[in-house]
């Protein structure tokens, strides 16, 4: 997904218009997540004496780092100027930057359930955040060793790359899955608690932010595999 480019950009990309929605609403999705959090629930704060904050840090982080951060990655190859390796060493960092928040965003959840005397990992959510993450770092890792360092061979690159591309979306795919059963699990939750009603600002406003993840990974999906025109002669290749 990241093999072509065109001749009329001077960054060597063509941006397009999905690219631009994937830009705008990770950014979106990551103010809308801090206002629910900070606002709504009242702060985030992984030592705080108040559970609930400790809490807010879980879906603050897995949405920074493995929603907004991770779309970001998948569009680097197209979005950022600079050489092949530039690029690659800013897709590699953001994914290994949005892997370590989602561990501490992991970390947070089963704090929270411990002082609090709740099952871990009964739910869907958790089943499908744990396959995310562990599948995340193992993606990490082996695009890590195949294409940064040591490396393979420019034809074994050649004949991972597809399967990395196809994998990496996958476990997009099913962050996304996992983000906004999260969001639900947390809202019947609170409805259930009788904290907040079903047509509340906050139920709304979440709500607001599951669709709005969900058109961010709509546009980051077509902006990836959505081919740029190649120049005559150009030989940009990303397993380089």
């Amino acid at each position: 997904m990241d093999s072509w480019r065109s001749a009329s950009s001077p960054w060597g990309v063509q941006p397009r218009p999905f690219t631009y929605a994937a830009h705008f609403l990770g950014i979106v999705s990551v103010v809308f997540v801090f206002v629910w959090t900070i606002y709504f629930r009242g702060g985030i704060n992984f030592n705080s004496a108040n559970t609930n904050h400790i809490f807010n840090v879980h879906p603050s982080l897995m949405l920074l780092g493995l929603v907004f951060l991770a779309s970001e990655a998948i569009l680097a190859y197209k979005t950022l100027p600079g050489s092949k390796m530039f690029r690659k060493v800013v897709h590699l960092s953001l994914h290994f930057t949005a892997l370590a928040l989602g561990i501490v965003g992991i970390i947070a959840a089963f704090k929270y359930h411990n002082l609090n005397s709740i099952d871990n990992l009964y739910s869907l959510h958790s089943w499908l955040g744990l396959v995310t993450i562990i599948l995340f770092g193992v993606q990490w890792l082996i695009g890590f060793v195949t294409f940064f360092f040591p490396g393979l061979a420019l034809s074994s690159r050649a004949a991972v790359l597809p399967w990395h591309v196809f994998f990496g979306l996958f476990i997009y795919g099913l962050t996304l899955a996992t983000t906004e059963l999260g969001f639900l699990e947390k809202l019947t939750f609170l409805q259930q608690g009788g904290t907040i009603t079903r047509f509340s600002a906050e139920a709304m406003f979440v709500n607001v932010l599951g669709l709005i993840v969900v058109l961010l990974g709509a546009s980051v999906v077509f902006a990836a595999v959505i081919p740029v025109p190649q120049a005559s002669g150009d030989d940009y290749t990303p397993i380089e």
